[in-house]
């Protein structure tokens, strides 16, 4: 008998938002990083025994940016948030609405201090916020 392991690439979304989360479990069905599933996770506050490739901390729960990044230093963690100030104090990327347009800041030291290696094609797409 040949026993397989499924790795899981896991985007751990903190906070409420259930079409969001809906969303995103029907796309994780669909597609996969790699050759690994894809597994969506929620809490509506953040629990630091979940290990995620990816955590996302909706508005209402971006405070916590510098507690959840600085338990995630040097994981290869991406943080992403959603708040002002979220990369100044953290977090790698942030969404922001500028002249009622979506677009996201980035912080490469945060992003490097969190183990990711990074790309300056990527920066240059982004609002710095170094």
């Amino acid at each position: 008998m040949i026993f397989t392991l499924t790795l899981f690439f896991i985007i751990y979304i903190v906070g409420k938002n259930d079409n969001l989360i809906t969303e995103l479990k029907t796309l994780a069905s669909k597609k996969k990083v790699g050759n690994q599933d894809i597994e969506i996770k929620n809490s509506y506050t953040f629990d630091a025994a979940i290990a995620a490739q990816i955590i996302y901390l909706l508005p209402e729960v971006s405070k916590t940016v510098a507690d959840v990044s600085s338990k995630n230093k040097s994981k290869g963690t991406l943080v992403v948030a959603e708040s002002a100030n979220a990369c100044k104090t953290g977090s790698s990327i942030n969404f922001v609405v500028v002249d009622n347009k979506l677009k996201f800041e980035y912080n490469k030291n945060n992003a490097v201090k969190a183990g990711l290696k990074t790309n300056d094609d990527f920066k240059a797409l982004a609002i710095n916020v170094e």
